[in-house]
């Protein structure tokens, strides 16, 4: 691979930025503009052939170490490394040092386990950047979510367990799947890495990186780069691959709502006054119009998509009942990916169980409510607030606690690492052209990242497909989708690697030696 002249005090991530590097702009379309430099289609490169040839070599190795991937996914996948308050934290640590030692064996010399105060721990494992070559940086998360009602699972969510084509267990796609990719694509390369590669594998990603911040922030340095690849997301479907180019960001807030001093009998007062139960309900019903549409003042909606689900896909993989018929309007993409949603996800009071003929004193609920890229978190909670404040009925007492919240995503998904992600998937999806989805969930962490690192290109993909059921029962990995994603990614960091040379030789800069190395090959 040529190298790019970085002498005049610049960098490697200079160089990456003078031919064409893209930064991302959270909450609006928007894109540093190039510098100038012309990116060849590796087409048009004298050297494809040869490329192509490396690229199937590189394929093939792979695949051949897809037993070995597979076999390292399904130990940590035994690890129940759940981060939430009340669960064993020794289980995240042992987690982080089955990752290091994982990416110690794939020959990664430079292996550390670093956490903030406060924090989980997390894994940083280095590989050096060859001249002029960019900086990847590899995220993925090993903690998981809880498993829930063991006894809904079919199989035991921390023994991985293979039914049909799929993995089943807790974290074998969310996220430690991830990590698994970027073990991959880093052995397939062996010592022949055409870029340098920093992975970052988080440890509390779940419980929504209460600390990620900080550890930027600490350690910047050490993690930063030209090209972010966040392996969090899912692809569009089954053979078919994605890149997320949005997401939608989050607030959410606690209501109470107090109608007596103390719960009374129903029979003596019930009639004249108002229980908090039946309130709230009354309350909580006011947050959507009888459209189903949000009734929150103030929201703000992002434009249409692209892409589209038929409404008998959407209620496939979503498992929505016969018979209950979908709420909003707009095209079922942009309900889920561009407009606003408000949802009710807990209540406190009695349980059935046991409930006595008394009248509820007070209740309390949490509602969480996605917002629309280009939405700003801070007036989004302040309109959800004042709507639950100003349509409380009867003039009751209602105290409503802001929560958490984060920010949402979108970028103009051009320039040469989206280039080079395409044509990565391309390959390794047997010609079938990736395309641009947005999410209706939320990666809050990515706002950190796009913080301290503006000018990275940031490339949002991910091991999962529609019916993985990340976070719910019986969560499963595809294990064909996986071996692409491999492939994919290993593919990646070879274009990403060999644009440096294609546009040294389109004129964008000078190689330091004069000559063009050949493409790397596969390691023995």
């Amino acid at each position: 691979m040529a190298s790019m002249s970085t002498t005049g005090g610049s960098s490697p991530a200079r160089a990456w930025r003078d031919l064409g590097g893209r930064g991302v702009i959270l909450g609006r379309r928007g894109r540093v503009s190039d510098r100038g430099h012309t990116i060849r289609h590796m087409t048009d490169h004298p050297h494809s052939a040869v490329a192509a040839r490396a690229d199937a070599d590189l394929a093939t190795e792979v695949r051949r170490l897809l037993p070995e991937i597979r076999a390292g996914l399904e130990a940590l996948a035994r690890i129940p490394s759940v981060g939430f308050p009340g669960f064993d934290p020794s289980h995240v640590r042992r987690s982080a040092e089955a990752t290091a030692e994982l990416f110690r064996a794939a020959g990664v010399e430079d292996v550390r386990i670093l956490s903030v105060a406060g924090g989980h721990p997390a894994v940083v494992a280095r590989k050096p950047v060859p001249p002029g070559a960019p900086t990847v940086l590899l995220y993925a998360h090993h903690d998981v979510q809880p498993p829930g009602d063991e006894a809904e699972w079919d199989s035991p969510p921390f023994e991985p367990t293979q039914r049909g084509d799929r993995l089943y267990g807790r974290g074998v796609a969310d996220d430690k799947a991830g990590v698994a990719a970027h073990l991959a694509a880093i052995r397939a390369h062996g010592d022949a890495l055409p870029v340098g590669v920093t992975v970052f594998v988080e440890g509390e990603e779940e419980c929504g990186s209460p600390t990620l911040g900080l550890f930027l922030s600490e350690h910047r340095d050490l993690l930063a780069a030209d090209v972010i690849v966040i392996a969090d997301s899912t692809n569009w479907a089954v053979g078919q691959p994605a890149l997320t180019t949005s997401l939608r960001g989050f607030v959410d807030c606690h209501v109470e709502v107090r109608t007596l001093r103390q719960g009374v009998h129903s029979g003596a007062f019930g009639g004249p006054a108002p229980d908090a139960l039946t309130t709230l309900c009354r309350l909580l019903a006011t947050l959507h119009d009888e459209r189903g549409e949000v009734a929150v003042a103030g929201l703000v909606t992002a434009g249409p998509s692209k892409v589209d689900m038929t409404e008998e896909q959407f209620r496939h993989e979503s498992g929505l009942l016969d018979g209950v018929s979908l709420i909003g309007s707009g095209s079922i993409a942009e309900r889920i990916w561009n407009k606003p949603a408000v949802s009710v996800i807990g209540i406190d009071c009695p349980s059935v169980k046991n409930a006595s003929n008394t009248l509820i004193a007070a209740a309390r609920a949490k509602v969480s409510m996605r917002v629309a890229p280009g939405q700003q978190v801070a007036p989004a909670m302040r309109a959800l607030l004042d709507h639950l404040v100003e349509h409380a009925p009867w003039g009751v007492t209602v105290t409503v606690t802001p929560g958490e919240s984060g920010a949402p995503y979108a970028i103009d998904a051009s320039g040469p690492a989206y280039d080079a992600a395409r044509e990565a998937f391309r390959e390794a999806w047997d010609g079938v052209n990736p395309v641009d989805i947005g999410l209706g969930g939320s990666i809050p962490f990515i706002a950190a990242f796009a913080t301290m690192f503006p000018q990275a290109s940031m490339l949002v993909t991910g091991v999962e497909d529609p019916l993985s059921q990340a976070h719910g029962v019986n969560e499963s990995l595809h294990l064909g989708e996986f071996a692409r994603v491999c492939v994919a990614e290993a593919l990646l960091l070879a274009k990403l690697g060999r644009q440096v040379g294609a546009a040294s030789h389109a004129g964008g800069a000078a190689p330091s030696s004069g000559q063009a190395a050949a493409p790397p090959g596969l390691a023995g």
